[in-house]
């Protein structure tokens, strides 16, 4: 007699094991400075530029949701939904150069940086997956 097959895991689950695969240094970058410094954006909506700047930076993250449920993971194809408004988001920040004073003008160069640094990864990676590079992290 054969056993049941294996119940498949719970979507959450494989996003996080596929999260948790990922080398150290890229679990720490995402978790503990990409996401915190983008989300950060949203606390300054009431500045000049504030609700534009934060919509940019939060909504390229947004879009990666759809894109770990389709994939159960982390690949490649992420750093496509970054590209345009990332692109936009350092173009306008350095367009603007705000002071670099106030919570203001801190996070908004703390963002070009990060920003930037991250799109220095993501072009890249973004060519890799129309190449077909298509594997999901931790499969």
């Amino acid at each position: 007699m054969n056993p049941a097959p294996a119940a498949p895991k719970p979507l959450i689950a494989d996003i996080w094991h596929s999260f948790r695969s990922l080398p150290g240094w890229v679990q720490i970058w995402v978790a503990l400075i990409l996401m915190p410094v983008n989300m950060a954006s949203a606390a300054f909506i009431h500045e000049p530029a504030g609700l534009w700047i934060a919509l940019l930076a939060n909504g390229a993250m947004v879009l990666n949701l759809p894109v770990m449920v389709r994939e159960r993971g982390f690949s490649k194809f992420m750093a496509v939904p970054h590209l345009i408004p990332w692109t936009l988001l350092v173009v306008l920040i350095a367009i603007i150069q705000p002071p670099l004073e106030g919570p203001f003008g801190i996070c908004l160069w703390t963002l070009f940086a990060v920003d930037l640094v991250s799109l220095i990864f993501d072009y890249p990676d973004a060519v890799k997956w129309f190449r077909g590079e298509r594997d999901v992290a931790g499969r």
